[in-house]
């Protein structure tokens, strides 16, 4: 195993969504957790969401998860939907924008165990840092 002494976290996961049967059910289960954890939680019509964590019910499921993943620019949500096809994935939803808020443009596939897998690019935008960088202070 490699020892890394710095990781990078905060580029690759852009957001989990997870369809439940029982929103309820998940609400209360997630609500407890979250508190002992300190995660605000925000609820809407149909779904809650806490940080990157997205739940909403749905009739049928769509897969065990949904995850996706943070893409620099449009140009690579179309790579990234081109080259999950070509691995054997099924397009659930290809390169385009999206309603969710202005300048969302993903494309969306069912990887070979029906995960749903996307790739988002959110427009322009100015980060407050490329990522979250922790040390290993322990020397």
């Amino acid at each position: 195993m490699v020892e890394l002494k710095e990781w990078h976290r905060g580029r690759l996961i852009d957001h989990i969504q997870l369809v439940v049967p029982d929103l309820e059910t998940a609400l209360a289960f997630y609500k407890a957790i979250f508190a002992v954890l300190d995660v605000p939680l925000v609820e809407g019509e149909g779904y809650f969401y806490a940080d990157e964590l997205f739940v909403s019910a749905g009739e049928p499921l769509t897969g065990r998860a949904h995850i996706a993943f943070q893409a620099r620019d449009e140009d690579m949500v179309r790579r990234f939907h081109a080259a999950a096809l070509a691995a054997g994935a099924r397009d659930n939803g290809g390169p385009g924008h999206r309603s969710y808020h202005p300048g969302y443009y993903a494309a969306f596939v069912l990887d070979p165990a029906g995960n749903n897998i996307e790739a988002v690019y959110h427009g322009p935008a100015k980060r407050s840092a490329p990522s979250v960088v922790l040390t290993d202070e322990s020397e």
